[in-house]
């Protein structure tokens, strides 16, 4: 077993924009991903027309939404009301900018966003900094495309919260 640990520069932004604005702010800038697209895309043996397939999945952010996991029912189970989603976020694309020189990239590909409704009444959102996760595997070519995720990953959540 090899046992290593990594710091993560983890953000945290709140609004006063009500939970449900800014989930729908961030819908309207992420695509959906669809899984049978990306296997017949794959498949067709045409990696350009694949890849502008893909591509078109994507939403203004250059995101896509691979799905969402509301945290706030299973806080219903024990009697806590507090709305909580989990975005689970990214494009394939870029992550296969990635994974074609290390593999291990795919542990944190799609990224997660939270978005939760605070006690204080604000709603907050907060994820990892791509670049703080995937450079713990010291590939230049990995954390490249990683930096542009941060950048792309703050924009979208910026967007969404003013």
């Amino acid at each position: 077993m090899n046992d290593s640990r990594i710091v993560v520069d983890h953000i945290r932004l709140e609004t006063d924009k009500t939970f449900e604005e800014v989930a729908k702010a961030l819908g309207r800038e992420l695509g959906a991903l669809d899984p049978d697209m990306v296997r017949a895309a794959a498949e067709s043996g045409d990696p350009e027309a694949a890849k502008a397939r893909i591509e078109a999945m994507a939403g203004p952010s250059g995101f896509m939404l691979f799905g969402t996991f509301d945290h706030g029912a299973l806080l219903r189970i024990v009697g806590q009301k507090q709305k909580a989603v989990q975005y689970l976020v990214g494009n394939p694309l870029s992550a296969l900018k990635m994974t074609r020189h290390d593999i291990r990239a795919a542990l944190y590909a799609p990224l997660r966003v939270l978005l939760y409704e605070h006690e204080e009444g604000k709603t907050c959102v907060e994820y990892d900094w791509p670049s703080s996760l995937f450079g713990q595997f010291g590939n230049a070519q990995v954390t490249d495309v990683a930096r542009t995720l941060d950048r792309n990953l703050e924009q979208l959540v910026l967007k969404a919260i003013h």
